[in-house]
């Protein structure tokens, strides 16, 4: 399956008063993960006439990170489009390579110009092929 990744490291603005990063920041790190995929293999035309919002994130919480240590997030399209919603894989690894938060997340594309959804265009889901399911 097409994965793609980022890598993120934790800044002073990211650590909450626990000493490690604060749990808004890894929503905030799934949002550039995913809008970064998009941004990397979307056709422009496609990146010009969609954009997507967040219908729904369901995050797993298994370790965390703190101040100057890094993580590298992976993110993939498990499953073709159901109507105008994809659904999005994100893992976020620690330099030992163990997954420490993950998400499954709903994503919905909506026509730029209408401010509408719209069912997710065949050639918009082509570039992320091969699904998980299809394999």
């Amino acid at each position: 399956m097409a994965k793609f990744q980022m890598n993120f490291t934790a800044g002073p603005g990211h650590i909450d008063e626990l000493g490690h990063v604060n749990n808004a920041v890894w929503v905030t790190w799934i949002q550039d993960l995913a809008t970064g995929h998009w941004a990397a293999v979307a056709a422009p035309d496609h990146q010009a006439a969609y954009v997507w919002v967040v219908t729904r994130h369901e995050i797993d919480y298994r370790g965390n990170i703190a101040l100057g240590e890094s993580v590298t997030g992976e993110t993939f399209i498990p499953t073709g489009p159901t109507g105008a919603r994809f659904q999005r894989r994100v893992d976020f690894r620690a330099s030992d390579g163990k997954v420490i938060v993950s998400a499954n997340t709903t994503w919905a594309i909506l026509d730029r110009a209408s401010g509408r959804l719209v069912r997710v265009p065949r050639e918009v889901a082509e570039p992320f092929r091969p699904f998980a399911d299809e394999v």
